[in-house]
């Protein structure tokens, strides 16, 4: 075989992104790097994802006994690959968690206007909330992302926003401090969970109350109102919620850096292994088996782990793969691991978090041999997979919708502990998103298996730099990532 060296690759690339060109690593695809790569194959990511979006795990519902097996058949995996187990010969982090069921008795939810008054009954809505809560009277503030409203407006208020709008509002209502959101769901109910998961060494942070009315009644009242605060008030009663405790596990696995220098610093490769569980009852499918969503991120990061442990000079730095739990609830597993590090954050260079890497079947046409990342010109970290992308042939590129999906998947824990983090997905939007039809047979795996070798060299070429990745403080959107960074 033939070598090919990525050194003139970069040169070449470097006369287009000079001021990141003159820091990366000089370095060589060498046979045994090629030979990994081409260890990851379509069969290899069939046979994992067949297994782990089966009907046998029931769609890995957190927390499950499909969950359960999922986590078993990751670490049996990693132990596969070679992977050093990272707690005490253990690859589980366990995490000792509270479930918070809500408690429909007594609910109350009403909506007035001089004497219009609108009621929602108990079967139109859905309730997160970690304590009883009670309302008299509060103002409705409008959400409309739009029209970028400051936290500030937010304190104290009820808020109205959308509920395909949670994803946009999530960055400014961690720093709001609202009294309740309410969203207002156009479609049926199917996607909230039927219970919030906490911390306990967390509760002091607490997220706020939210509510999912699922009513022709609130979506009328929401497309009347303006934007902003209206002269509505709002009147609530929720009981404490219902308690329970449960362990959930991030699987961890460790590829031991080989450079003294850099083996004590750290590239974080992830996904979620969790997914929607099965609807409570009705005819027909019930398994929400999220083989795209996220089945294909976690068999990936089995497989790149695979790959490159076979190598025999591992990267410079410590790879570190894991799967995380709860991520549908709210990047619950990313956010324990936050607050429990097994390696120190200040010594991780960077999160790559794979979501959504099989479909290629996008709303937008067919995504082939394309790979976007979210918050695409967030960090330079980008430039390290656009050069990997020029050698695998994947295009890795600027979606429009990277910067909304940025705080949607686990890499936003990690961005706002200040470490460079970025999503990378194939098709943000699909026909079965969060329905049961997302199963393991309308994966391409052809077109996943290039995907992850491109990804699978661009970790390699992060594990060797000894320039770690930045933020972009010059882009508004990401200086508070770099300002937490600093801190």
């Amino acid at each position: 075989m033939q070598k090919t060296h990525l050194v003139a690759l970069l040169a070449l690339w470097g006369s287009l992104i000079p001021s990141r060109a003159a820091k990366l690593p000089k370095y060589e695809i060498t046979p045994d790097l090629q030979s990994a790569l081409d260890r990851i194959s379509p069969n290899a990511l069939r046979g994992d994802l067949s297994f782990l979006s089966s009907d046998l795990l029931e769609g890995r519902g957190t927390p499950s006994r499909g969950l359960e097996i999922a986590g078993e058949f990751i670490a049996a995996q990693f132990r596969r690959a070679g992977l050093e187990p990272a707690l005490n010969g253990d690859y589980f982090q366990v995490a000792d968690m509270i479930v918070k069921r809500p408690n429909m008795d007594g609910f109350h939810l009403e909506l007035t206007s001089g004497e219009h008054r609108l009621s929602i009954s108990p079967s139109e809505a859905a309730v997160e909330t970690n304590a009883a809560l009670d309302l008299k009277s509060a103002d409705l503030f409008k959400f409309v992302p739009a029209d970028a409203p400051k936290a500030e407006d937010l304190d104290g208020k009820v808020v109205l926003v959308q509920f395909h709008d949670f994803r946009a509002a999530r960055p400014l209502l961690r720093k709001a401090h609202p009294a309740l959101v309410i969203g207002i769901g156009r479609n049926t109910p199917g996607e909230m969970p039927d219970a919030t998961l906490v911390d306990p060494s967390q509760q002091a942070q607490a997220a706020t109350p939210r509510i999912i009315v699922y009513s022709s009644k609130t979506t009328e009242l929401y497309d009347a109102l303006k934007s902003g605060l209206n002269e509505r008030a709002v009147s609530v009663h929720v009981a404490a919620p219902l308690e329970e405790h449960t362990k959930l596990r991030n699987v961890i696995g460790v590829l031991p850096g080989s450079d003294p220098p850099l083996k004590d610093t750290y590239v974080l490769v992830t996904a979620h292994y969790d997914h929607l569980g099965m609807k409570p009852a009705g005819e027909g499918d019930r398994i929400y088996n999220g083989a795209n969503d996220d089945g294909s991120g976690t068999v990936s990061i089995i497989e790149i782990a695979n790959a490159l442990a076979g190598m025999k000079k591992h990267a410079g730095r410590t790879i570190v793969f894991m799967a995380f739990f709860g991520e549908e609830e709210g990047l619950i597993g990313a956010e324990y691991y936050v607050h429990h590090p097994v390696f120190p954050l200040s010594k991780t260079v960077a999160d790559v978090n794979l979501e959504q890497l099989g479909r290629t079947d996008s709303s937008k046409g067919k995504e082939l041999l394309n790979a976007a990342p979210t918050g695409y010109s967030y960090s330079n970290m980008i430039d390290v997979f656009r050069a990997a992308g020029d050698h695998t042939g994947i295009k890795v590129y600027d979606d429009s919708d990277t910067d909304m999906y940025f705080p949607a998947s686990d890499n936003y824990a990690f961005a706002e502990a200040g470490i460079p983090a970025h999503t990378f997905c194939v098709a943000f939007k699909y026909p079965d998103y969060h329905a049961v039809g997302d199963e393991w047979q309308k994966i391409d795996f052809d077109n996943m298996a290039k995907v992850d070798r491109m990804l699978a060299l661009g970790i390699e070429l992060l594990g060797d730099d000894a320039n770690p990745p930045q933020w972009n403080a010059d882009n508004p959107k990401a200086k508070r990532f770099a300002d937490a960074r600093k801190q």
